[in-house]
């Protein structure tokens, strides 16, 4: 359970940030209002459908391609520069409302009695929390010191 999540929330961000002026992100980014509910439903799916038996045949190896997939849509309108991606209010607003939203399966994994597991995977989505709070403080900041450059005295 720990790796989907930090590949959720550490290893895609990272990725796309390294290649954020590609080309390929302006043709598959779609805006953040279906970036994140699709994430939210196959983070879900791909944790959930195993216990609950809903999984199709074959249903694992769906689930490792469709999550990353669904989290490169999601961190695009966050890192890459595309005509969807958000102003600095809009992705604070973006990432702190993803972050309870991804920890939801977790609990889900933790009423099946999987307590260790569930935590595991609040522990790997962390990184998601701690990105909206970086982002957070560093626009605070900029805007701290745009203001104190417009207004010297």
């Amino acid at each position: 359970m720990l790796w989907p999540a930090l590949l959720v929330a550490a290893v895609v961000p990272a990725a796309v940030r390294a290649v954020r002026s590609s080309p390929l992100w302006e043709r598959i980014s779609v805006p953040a209002p279906v970036a994140l509910p699709l994430l939210v439903l196959a983070h879900a799916w791909s944790v959930l459908g195993g216990l609950t038996g809903l999984w199709p045949p074959g249903g694992a190896a769906v689930t490792e391609a469709l999550l990353p997939a669904a989290a490169v849509l999601f961190w695009l309108p966050v890192v890459a520069r595309t005509r969807h991606r958000l102003d600095d209010a809009g992705r604070c607003l973006y990432l702190f409302l993803a972050t309870p939203l991804l920890d939801l399966p977790a609990v889900g994994v933790v009423a099946t009695g999987r307590s260790a597991q569930g935590l595991a995977m609040i522990v790997g989505m962390l990184p998601v929390g701690i990105a909206a709070a970086a982002l957070t403080w560093s626009w605070v900041n900029r805007e701290e010191r745009e203001a104190r450059l417009a207004d010297p005295g």
